[in-house]
């Protein structure tokens, strides 16, 4: 299997006329995507080893129980559900939002499909194993850590420097702090453990108004 194509910064110009928020979000995604895509080209030629993830699986998503989600990518998450995405991933979505139960696989995972994949966390960019698939249940960061890529730490604090502003950290020195002390970090909430009825309710909310004119 061949290393990942060169990755694309996602671009949705009315929508970040619109929303300062989100530019920020998506430069920090390009650049944690130019970082993994790096890691992968640097540690397939040390090891010898190619990515085993692939197109279709969806492990990850079904068996890691402790997938860390920042404020500022919650805001991302709900305004991709709400305002981007259509039937009938649309439909599926809000039913699997309104059932899902606390640490039970991702919500957003649609047909073995991510149904956020443009917003989709930085912990999901970073999550990228060699050598084999993973078997069924398995977390290959506790049966296997080696074989876990792990990014590289220029390109994840670059990519949360930018964030940073979201949070009301502008000044270049304390922002050095907050990425050095990883202070951001305990900000972060567990995908798995939220709550993600209300965000069925503002994609019902969102389609009622639509339906009205």
């Amino acid at each position: 299997m061949k290393s990942k194509k060169t990755p694309q910064r996602s671009h949705f110009p009315t929508d970040e006329a619109t929303f300062s928020w989100l530019s920020p979000l998506l430069d920090a995604y390009a650049v944690i995507d130019e970082g993994i895509a790096a890691a992968v080209k640097a540690a397939e030629k040390q090891r010898g080893a190619k990515l085993a993830c692939a197109k279709g699986c969806t492990n990850c998503c079904c068996n890691l129980k402790d997938i860390p989600v920042y404020p500022l990518e919650l805001v991302g998450i709900y305004w991709f559900s709400v305002e981007k995405i259509s039937q009938p991933v649309r439909g599926a979505l809000k039913k699997r939002l309104l059932n899902h139960a606390r640490w039970a696989p991702c919500p957003f995972l649609i047909d073995d499909s991510c149904s956020i994949y443009p917003l989709r966390p930085a912990a999901c960019r970073q999550f990228n194993v060699f050598t084999t698939p993973c078997t069924e249940g398995e977390d290959p960061y506790y049966t296997r850590r080696d074989d876990v890529l792990t990014p590289i730490p220029e390109y994840v604090d670059r990519a949360f420097s930018i964030m940073l502003p979201f949070y009301g950290v502008t000044d270049k020195a304390a922002q050095e702090r907050v990425i050095k002390g990883k202070l951001l970090h305990t900000q972060a909430r567990v995908l798995q453990a939220c709550s993600w009825n209300e965000l069925a309710g503002r994609m019902d909310d969102f389609d009622l108004r639509n339906s009205r004119g």
